[in-house]
C-alpha cells in the first residue's frame, strides 16, 4: 500500500519525466540552450586539459557524464568541487566543466573565482541562470527546472541528464536517433512509477536501520552514490555505495544476515553482477535489483526498468530508488522533507551548526 501521506519529496519525484523531457527540447530544440549546448562543445574539443566537478548530488551527476567523456576517447579530470578548490592548480587554457544547482555552493563559487584567476574557461551547468555560478561562467548552460522543496530530485537527474548530453556531444554519440529512444525510456519510466511504487510498499526489502549497501557499475555508479546520499538525506539513515568490483576487494567481508543491498544492473557487466546477487542473497543478505530485462525470481525485489540505451540508463534509475528512499522514510517516521542540521545551499566552509566559527576566521 503506497504512503497515506504524499511529501513534497515524492511531488518532485513525480514530476521528474516532464522536466526531463523538456530538459532534451531545451538543449537540442531550444534555441537558447542549444546555443550554449553548442559553445560548450566547441570550448571542450579545444582545450587540452578539461575538469568536470560538482559537489554534494551535483558530483554525483558528474559521476553519471564522465562514462561519455572516456569512451568517446576524451579523457577528463574527475574530482569533486572541494578537492580541486584546496588541492588543484590549473593550466591556462584549461576548461573546467562545474555542476551545480545553485551556483551559491561555497566551494562552487570560490573554485569559480580561483579557475578564472587562472585563465582557465568554466562551462557552468547549472539550474539558476542568476546565481554566482552561472555569472562567473564563460559558458553558461542554465536548465530551466523548477527548483526542489529539499532533496535534489529534479535539479540532480535534469543536470546529470545535460551532462551526460554535453558529454555525448562533444565525442558524437549523441544523435537523432538516441535522442528518440532516450525520450522513449524517459516517457516509459513515468509511466512504470506506479508500478515501482506498488512492489516497493509490499515487499520486505526495505527496513529502517537496517545496513544498507549500494553498488553499481559505470555511469550508474552515480546512481549509487546518490542514493545513499538520499538515504541520508531524507530517511536520515546510513549507508554507503561504491564501485560493484570495489566491494568484491574487501568489503564483503561486512556481509551478514539482513544486510540490505541495492544493485544497478548495467549491460557491460550484466552476468557477473547478477551473479554477486545471487551470492549475496545465499549469504544472508536481502537484495534489490534495479535494470532493464532482470530475471524476476533473481532477488528479494526486482525493479524492471523500460528498454533504454544502456549508456542512458542513469538518467532513470535513479527513480526506483527516490521513491523507496521516501517510503523508507515514512517507515523510519522521520520527515523527509525537512532537513535538521544541513543549508539547502550550503554558504560557508567551517562547521556543521549555525554561527560555528573556524580558529583563525572572521
Amino acid at each position: 500500500m503506497a504512503n497515506l501521506v504524499t511529501t513534497h519529496f515524492l511531488n518532485d519525484i513525480l514530476r521528474q519525466p516532464e522536466e526531463l523531457r523538456r530538459t532534451i527540447e531545451h538543449l537540442w530544440l531550444g534555441s537558447e540552450g542549444k546555443r550554449s549546448l553548442d559553445a560548450a562543445v566547441a570550448t571542450i574539443r579545444g582545450a587540452r586539459h578539461v575538469f568536470l566537478t560538482g559537489i554534494g548530488s551535483s558530483w554525483h551527476a558528474a559521476l553519471n557524464a564522465a562514462t561519455f567523456f572516456y569512451a568517446g576517447g576524451q579523457p577528463v579530470y574527475l574530482q569533486d568541487a572541494a578537492e580541486l578548490l584546496q588541492y588543484a592548480r590549473f593550466p591556462a587554457g584549461s576548461v573546467v566543466v562545474t555542476i551545480s544547482r545553485s551556483g551559491r555552493s561555497i566551494e562552487i563559487v570560490q573554485l569559480a573565482e580561483k579557475v578564472r584567476s587562472a585563465g582557465a574557461t568554466i562551462v557552468a551547468i547549472t539550474n539558476v541562470a542568476d546565481g554566482p555560478l552561472a555569472k562567473l561562467a564563460q559558458v553558461p548552460i542554465v536548465i530551466p527546472s523548477t527548483l526542489d522543496h529539499a532533496i535534489s530530485v529534479v535539479t540532480y537527474t535534469t543536470l546529470a541528464l545535460a551532462a551526460g548530453i554535453l558529454g555525448a556531444s562533444v565525442t558524437g554519440s549523441f544523435t537523432e536517433p538516441m535522442i528518440g529512444a532516450l525520450r522513449g525510456g524517459i516517457a516509459a519510466a513515468g509511466r512504470a512509477i506506479p508500478g515501482w511504487q506498488q512492489q516497493i510498499a509490499e515487499s520486505a526489502w526495505l527496513m529502517p536501520s537496517a545496513t544498507t549497501y549500494f553498488l553499481a557499475r559505470g555511469a550508474s555508479l552515480g546512481s549509487a552514490h546518490e542514493a545513499r546520499l538520499m538515504w541520508e538525506e531524507g530517511a536520515k539513515s546510513p549507508a554507503t555505495a561504491m564501485g560493484s568490483a570495489s566491494f568484491r576487494h574487501g568489503p564483503q567481508e561486512m556481509i551478514a544476515k539482513g544486510c540490505r543491498f541495492g544493485v544497478w544492473i548495467d549491460g557491460a557487466q550484466r552476468e557477473n553482477d547478477l551473479a554477486m546477487a545471487r551470492d549475496l542473497r545465499k549469504l544472508g543478505a536481502m537484495v534489490l535489483l534495479i535494470g532493464q530485462e532482470l530475471p524476476e525470481d533473481a532477488v528479494d525485489l526486482v525493479l524492471q526498468l523500460p528498454g533504454i540505451p544502456f549508456e542512458w540508463q542513469f538518467v532513470i534509475d535513479i527513480i526506483p530508488a527516490q521513491l523507496a528512499a521516501d517510503r523508507l522514510a515514512a517507515l523510519s517516521g522521520v520527515d523527509c522533507d525537512m532537513f535538521r542540521w544541513c543549508s539547502f545551499v550550503v554558504e560557508d566552509d567551517g562547521g556543521l551548526l549555525p554561527n560555528s566559527s573556524v580558529p583563525g576566521k572572521s
